[in-house]
């Protein structure tokens, strides 16, 4: 009885996780131990007709238990615990995503898609598990028990998944600083703070980030931050953020790709380098995945690499 209230800390465990791989200074806080009271709350109401009394009133309890309260009242609570951990999750890596499409440039925006693909097929899972419940407190024992062999092959089948994941990419995740800040937000703080920038220093800043994009090319950097930007041109990384996410209108991981789609082109476009592979010039011009040139290139121009030389 007490292994099957375990399955309260399994969505604690996995929401952590997520924490940790998103964000680069996660560390266990006593605040996390409130992740613990669905698990607690479980074993109390358990305590007074199980836990507390004899082995004969514990056996006629587990031979009862589709009449005894204290079953579908865990059920009831595991239920709400799945969706409000899913909703968390989700809420997470969106925040995260969009934090890394502000203040990076890198590849691994796909390791957020892939996290996010995870966590849609341990939902899949649970909702099937959610579903098997449904036959726990009626009379087919069969449809139940079938059930449960299907979802210890899904569980197989995930787990050799993740592993595989693991095992190929050691390099997942880029993690970002959790106080990092939406731009939304500081916006919102902007408006109601009244410090709004004035847009003559703004177009000044604008001038001297373009410029340096074009002269010094840091964009051919893989792994380019905002941090190291603003580093080079001396405005505060607030600033700098607000005037590529909000006055641009882009995301920082897009403005830099735009540049390197631009030199892209260029290298395309030039005769004497015909006999240059896409390969190549992908990582040359800042990319280190083929997948996100490609993406990168043809949200860009309407045509993959390989099309667009061809149409020279």
């Amino acid at each position: 009885m007490f292994r099957t209230t375990l399955a309260f800390l399994q969505l604690p465990v996995f929401y952590l996780y997520a924490v940790s791989v998103c964000y680069s200074d996660f560390r266990i806080r006593p605040k996390y131990i409130l992740h613990l009271l669905p698990f607690i709350v479980s074993n109390l109401i358990l305590l007074p007709r199980f836990y507390l009394v004899d082995a004969a009133a514990k056996m006629d309890f587990i031979l009862n238990r589709k009449t005894m309260i204290e079953m579908p009242f865990n059920h009831i609570l595991i239920h709400i615990q799945i969706f409000a951990y899913f909703a968390a999750v989700f809420m997470l890596l969106k925040r995260a995503k969009k934090l890394y499409l502000e203040n990076f440039a890198g590849a691994s925006i796909n390791s957020y898609n892939w996290l996010f693909q995870f966590t849609a097929v341990l939902g899949i899972l649970y909702s099937v598990t959610l579903f098997k419940n449904i036959f726990k407190f009626s009379d087919y024992d069969d449809v139940f028990e079938w059930f449960k062999i299907g979802i210890i092959l899904f569980q197989l089948f995930i787990s050799c998944w993740y592993l595989y994941k693991a095992l190929n990419h050691p390099g997942l995740f880029r993690n970002i600083d959790s106080n990092l800040k939406l731009v939304s937000d500081i916006v919102s703080e902007e408006r109601n703070g009244s410090i709004v920038a004035a847009d003559k220093q703004c177009n000044e800043e604008l001038v001297k980030l373009k410029r340096y994009m074009a002269e010094e090319k840091p964009f051919l950097n893989p792994s380019l931050t905002i941090q190291d930007v603003s580093a080079a041109l001396e405005i505060p990384v607030r600033d700098l953020s607000l005037l590529i996410n909000h006055k641009l209108e882009q995301h920082f991981y897009d403005f830099v790709n735009t540049y390197r789609i631009e030199n892209a082109m260029d290298i395309l476009k030039d005769a004497a380098k015909s006999k240059v592979t896409i390969l190549e010039i992908l990582y040359e011009v800042g990319f280190n995945s083929k997948s996100s040139f490609n993406t990168a290139f043809k949200k860009h121009t309407g045509k993959t690499p390989t099309y667009y030389r061809k149409g020279l």
